[in-house]
């Protein structure tokens, strides 16, 4: 069994926000192989169902992306699952807009969520890292990431949900797949 993690704030005021794509996918999941309904835990929510004919759990923590390695331990020792077989999506500064990339194991990048997650659960597990891009301007990493998508950007969202999700059986089951740089603007799907 796979636990796949979406990173978010919880609640309406921090949906649309660039912090919040980790969450946009995991929706999406959700509603395209139609999972039941979210069940409520402590520091996490989550939904279980079959990707490919194989049982995943789909989970969002309900703490703030600080924290987000209490949700993850939480479902991980409920659920009974190692780290190795964990797949974190979440939002990317270093990678530029329209960018995926696959990583297994490693640091956290500066990413708050995934310095939590790797400090309660360890590093060994999968991510697929969403480019978010940086800043253009001197506005502050924390305000960024807090604020929403451009329109132009919030429009092209579909179809990076469409493409990752294309794509989320082999991300979960084989490991020699690599999603590695790929500009899905290059792909013409944005």
């Amino acid at each position: 069994m796979k636990l796949l993690v979406g990173l978010g704030n919880p609640g309406n005021n921090y949906s649309s926000n660039r912090h919040n794509i980790g969450f946009r996918l995991v929706d999406y999941l959700h509603e395209k192989y139609a999972f039941p309904l979210w069940t409520n835990s402590t520091n996490y929510q989550y939904s279980k169902g079959p990707i490919a004919d194989e049982q995943v759990i789909l989970i969002k923590p309900s703490t703030f992306m600080n924290e987000s390695g209490k949700g993850v331990l939480s479902a991980s020792k409920f659920f009974k699952i190692n780290c190795k077989d964990i797949l974190i999506f979440h939002d990317d500064l270093n990678l530029s807009w329209g960018i995926l990339k696959k990583k297994i194991g490693g640091g956290h990048g500066g990413h708050n969520g995934l310095r939590s997650v790797s400090n309660l659960v360890g590093q060994e597990y999968s991510r697929l890292r969403i480019g978010i891009g940086r800043p253009n301007n001197k506005k502050s990493v924390a305000n960024y990431v807090l604020s929403g998508f451009t329109t132009g950007e919030e429009s092209q969202i579909p179809n990076i949900l469409d493409y990752a999700m294309s794509n989320i059986t082999d991300l979960i089951y084989d490991e020699s797949f690599i999603i590695n740089g790929i500009n899905i603007q290059s792909k013409n799907i944005l």
